[in-house]
């Protein structure tokens, strides 16, 4: 018996890995790109381009995920879902609190997809979504953890509740556009 449960799960597992090996490998990184985007007066040029960024991934969503006519539960989730990620990313100031947001939000699906996959292949998997989010906070102090051991970055509490925000509201999205789907293919059929 294989470890993972299908080719699917094996490949939403080495995306986390993926992910989190780019996160990691920035971490030296980050504060001298930043100083230096602000040195040269680019840091508003970047936070512009982030939520450029962050447009073009919520139309790929958009474009890639809801490939039928979405339901009327469906609408409202996503609009619901992206003004919640508005709203916290425009409470954000520091950009480096941005990104985080991001990291740990496709960490967090990645990791609740995988832990669905698992389940649905018939592997006890007890509460996907609340696992999903306890490993991603895990993997997410692990960064701070990791932090507090370079010389130029410090261990801050505050990103790791960054991060819990991110996995939680990343998990509870898709949950909550699992159910939207399901409810609307269910009246397509007649069945509600």
């Amino acid at each position: 018996m294989s470890f993972f449960s299908s080719r699917r799960e094996r490949r939403l597992w080495l995306w986390v890995l993926a992910v989190m090996v780019a996160i990691y490998a920035t971490l030296g990184l980050a504060q001298q790109w930043a100083a230096a985007l602000e040195e040269r007066g680019l840091l508003d040029f970047t936070v512009g381009l982030f939520l450029l960024c962050m447009l073009l991934v919520g139309l790929t969503v958009l474009t890639q995920g809801l490939r039928v006519r979405p339901g009327g539960a469906e609408v409202a989730v996503f609009i619901g879902v992206a003004t919640a990620y508005l709203l916290v990313l425009t409470r954000m100031t520091v950009p480096t609190e941005r990104s985080h947001l991001i990291e740990y939000s496709i960490v967090g699906v990645l990791i609740h997809e995988a832990l669905t996959e698992r389940r649905s292949r018939g592997r006890r998997v007890p509460l996907p979504p609340v696992l999903a989010v306890l490993i991603t906070v895990a993997l997410g102090a692990l960064d701070e953890g990791i932090q507090w051991l370079l010389p130029n970055r410090v261990f801050d509490p505050v990103d790791i509740l960054f991060n819990t925000l991110a996995g939680t509201m990343a998990v509870a999205a898709s949950v909550a556009l699992t159910w939207a789907r399901r409810r609307t293919a269910l009246q397509r059929f007649g069945l509600k």
